[in-house]
């Protein structure tokens, strides 16, 4: 049974990466393995600061869509 949980979660994590590639959305994995390895000293951002930041860069600060 943990096998077959291990691979969920590891095809889980492979297609969160895609959808949010496909949506022009970055991953948060991605963001916080960089801030490990290049960062190290910094604290990373919330997930939710960072999605907040994300929208922002996207569509403007302050916009709210649909």
């Amino acid at each position: 049974m943990g096998d077959i949980l291990k691979s969920i979660k590891k095809i889980y994590k492979k297609s969160d990466r895609f959808f949010h590639l496909l949506v022009g959305m970055p991953s948060y994995d991605k963001y916080l393995e960089h801030m490990k390895i290049h960062h190290p000293d910094k604290i990373p951002k919330t997930q939710k600061e960072f999605f907040k930041e994300a929208m922002d860069n996207k569509y403007g600060p302050g916009s709210s869509k649909c």
